[in-house]
Protein backbone atom coordinates (compact mmCIF):
# COMPACT_ATOMS: atom_id res chain seq x y z
CA UNK A 1 0.00 0.00 0.00
CA UNK A 2 2.87 2.96 0.99
CA UNK A 3 4.80 1.88 -2.34
CA UNK A 4 1.33 2.56 -4.28
CA UNK A 5 1.00 6.39 -2.70
CA UNK A 6 3.90 7.26 -3.13
CA UNK A 7 3.62 6.01 -7.27
CA UNK A 8 0.57 7.62 -7.06
CA UNK A 9 2.32 11.03 -5.47
CA UNK A 10 5.32 11.29 -7.61
CA UNK A 11 3.25 10.80 -10.93
CA UNK A 12 0.55 12.97 -9.78
CA UNK A 13 2.41 15.57 -8.38
CA UNK A 14 4.85 15.87 -11.20
CA UNK A 15 2.40 16.26 -13.67
CA UNK A 16 0.97 19.16 -11.55
CA UNK A 17 4.58 20.57 -11.61
CA UNK A 18 4.54 20.25 -15.21
CA UNK A 19 0.95 22.14 -15.45
CA UNK A 20 2.71 25.15 -13.55
CA UNK A 21 5.66 25.36 -15.24
CA UNK A 22 3.22 25.67 -18.45
CA UNK A 23 1.31 28.55 -17.34
CA UNK A 24 4.39 30.06 -15.58
CA UNK A 25 7.35 29.38 -17.79
CA UNK A 26 5.98 28.32 -21.31
CA UNK A 27 7.60 24.94 -20.46
CA UNK A 28 6.55 21.72 -22.19
CA UNK A 29 4.56 23.93 -25.10
CA UNK A 30 2.67 25.80 -22.74
CA UNK A 31 1.73 29.48 -22.87
CA UNK A 32 3.52 31.22 -20.04
CA UNK A 33 1.86 33.87 -17.76
CA UNK A 34 1.46 36.39 -20.75
CA UNK A 35 -0.64 33.54 -23.05
CA UNK A 36 -2.42 31.57 -19.87
CA UNK A 37 -3.17 35.14 -18.59
CA UNK A 38 -5.17 36.07 -21.82
CA UNK A 39 -7.11 32.91 -21.57
CA UNK A 40 -8.31 33.57 -18.55
CA UNK A 41 -9.56 37.27 -19.16
CA UNK A 42 -11.11 35.63 -22.34
CA UNK A 43 -13.05 33.55 -20.07
CA UNK A 44 -13.78 36.04 -17.16
CA UNK A 45 -10.70 35.58 -14.58
CA UNK A 46 -9.47 38.97 -13.84
CA UNK A 47 -6.87 40.23 -13.91
CA UNK A 48 -5.54 37.18 -16.00
CA UNK A 49 -1.91 37.61 -15.88
CA UNK A 50 -2.60 37.48 -11.75
CA UNK A 51 -4.83 34.75 -12.23
CA UNK A 52 -2.22 32.78 -14.42
CA UNK A 53 0.34 33.24 -11.78
CA UNK A 54 -2.16 31.98 -8.84
CA UNK A 55 -2.67 29.26 -11.24
CA UNK A 56 0.73 28.17 -12.21
CA UNK A 57 1.90 28.18 -8.41
CA UNK A 58 -0.72 26.37 -7.28
CA UNK A 59 -0.25 23.66 -9.60
CA UNK A 60 3.82 24.03 -8.99
CA UNK A 61 3.68 23.93 -5.48
CA UNK A 62 1.04 21.79 -4.66
CA UNK A 63 2.36 19.19 -7.26
CA UNK A 64 6.02 19.20 -5.19
CA UNK A 65 4.76 18.96 -1.76
CA UNK A 66 2.47 16.14 -3.15
CA UNK A 67 5.70 14.54 -4.55
CA UNK A 68 7.19 15.15 -1.80
CA UNK A 69 4.74 14.33 0.89
CA UNK A 70 5.22 17.48 2.65
CA UNK A 71 2.47 19.51 3.94
CA UNK A 72 0.28 17.40 2.64
CA UNK A 73 -3.29 19.29 3.62
CA UNK A 74 -1.66 22.48 2.17
CA UNK A 75 -0.77 20.51 -1.24
CA UNK A 76 -4.38 18.84 -0.65
CA UNK A 77 -5.61 22.17 -0.73
CA UNK A 78 -4.09 24.00 -3.77
CA UNK A 79 -4.61 20.65 -6.06
CA UNK A 80 -8.59 20.18 -5.04
CA UNK A 81 -8.95 24.13 -5.16
CA UNK A 82 -7.06 24.75 -8.76
CA UNK A 83 -8.86 21.86 -10.33
CA UNK A 84 -12.22 22.76 -9.14
CA UNK A 85 -11.52 25.69 -11.12
CA UNK A 86 -10.32 24.07 -13.95
CA UNK A 87 -12.76 21.93 -13.96
CA UNK A 88 -15.34 24.79 -14.29
CA UNK A 89 -13.66 26.18 -17.32
CA UNK A 90 -14.76 22.84 -18.94
CA UNK A 91 -17.95 21.84 -17.71
CA UNK A 92 -19.39 23.12 -20.48
CA UNK A 93 -17.62 20.62 -22.92
CA UNK A 94 -18.92 17.70 -21.16
CA UNK A 95 -17.38 15.34 -19.09
CA UNK A 96 -14.47 13.01 -21.49
CA UNK A 97 -10.99 14.89 -22.57
CA UNK A 98 -11.50 14.04 -25.84
CA UNK A 99 -14.44 16.60 -26.44
CA UNK A 100 -12.52 19.19 -24.06
CA UNK A 101 -14.45 18.22 -21.05
CA UNK A 102 -13.41 18.19 -17.16
CA UNK A 103 -12.62 14.68 -17.02
CA UNK A 104 -8.32 15.31 -15.98
CA UNK A 105 -9.43 18.39 -13.72
CA UNK A 106 -11.86 15.83 -11.65
CA UNK A 107 -9.49 12.62 -11.96
CA UNK A 108 -6.52 15.48 -10.53
CA UNK A 109 -8.73 16.73 -7.69
CA UNK A 110 -10.09 13.54 -6.54
CA UNK A 111 -6.39 12.36 -6.24
CA UNK A 112 -5.57 15.26 -4.13
CA UNK A 113 -8.54 14.71 -2.23
CA UNK A 114 -7.80 11.18 -1.83
CA UNK A 115 -4.56 12.09 -0.20
CA UNK A 116 -5.70 14.63 2.13
CA UNK A 117 -8.04 11.72 3.98
CA UNK A 118 -5.49 8.90 3.60
CA UNK A 119 -2.21 11.00 4.13
CA UNK A 120 0.81 10.68 2.54
CA UNK A 121 2.34 7.58 3.59
CA UNK A 122 5.22 6.11 4.63
CA UNK A 123 7.11 7.39 2.54
CA UNK A 124 7.30 11.15 2.64
CA UNK A 125 8.67 13.70 4.32
CA UNK A 126 5.46 14.40 6.83
CA UNK A 127 6.57 10.98 7.87
CA UNK A 128 9.73 11.58 8.64
CA UNK A 129 8.82 14.95 10.64
CA UNK A 130 6.15 13.05 12.55
CA UNK A 131 3.66 15.34 11.04
CA UNK A 132 0.23 12.67 11.30
CA UNK A 133 -2.75 14.24 10.71
CA UNK A 134 -6.21 13.07 11.24
CA UNK A 135 -8.61 12.99 8.35
CA UNK A 136 -10.53 15.76 10.07
CA UNK A 137 -7.91 17.76 8.72
CA UNK A 138 -7.86 16.15 5.59
CA UNK A 139 -11.47 17.08 5.02
CA UNK A 140 -10.61 20.40 5.98
CA UNK A 141 -8.25 21.02 3.34
CA UNK A 142 -10.74 19.99 0.49
CA UNK A 143 -13.37 21.78 2.13
CA UNK A 144 -11.08 24.82 1.55
CA UNK A 145 -9.68 23.97 -1.53
CA UNK A 146 -13.42 23.77 -2.70
CA UNK A 147 -14.45 26.85 -0.87
CA UNK A 148 -11.59 28.76 -2.24
CA UNK A 149 -12.41 27.40 -5.98
CA UNK A 150 -16.30 28.58 -5.40
CA UNK A 151 -15.04 32.15 -5.09
CA UNK A 152 -12.90 32.19 -7.61
CA UNK A 153 -15.82 30.95 -9.64
CA UNK A 154 -18.21 33.12 -8.75
CA UNK A 155 -16.20 36.02 -9.32
CA UNK A 156 -14.97 34.99 -12.98
CA UNK A 157 -19.04 34.56 -13.28
CA UNK A 158 -19.74 37.84 -12.14
CA UNK A 159 -16.93 39.55 -14.53
CA UNK A 160 -18.42 38.01 -17.43
CA UNK A 161 -21.94 39.15 -16.72
CA UNK A 162 -20.47 42.74 -16.50
CA UNK A 163 -18.93 42.95 -19.26
CA UNK A 164 -21.33 44.73 -21.68
CA UNK A 165 -22.46 42.89 -24.84
CA UNK A 166 -20.88 43.79 -28.11
CA UNK A 167 -23.05 46.14 -30.51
Amino acid sequence: MEIGLLLVRVVVGALLVGHGAQKLFGSFGGYGVAGTGGWFESIGFRPGRAMAVVAGLSELVGGLLLVLGLLTPLASAAIVGTMVVAASTHAASGLWNTGGGYELPLVLAVVGATVALTGPGAYSLDAVLGLQLSPVVGLGAIALGVLAALVVVARARTAVRSVPAAA
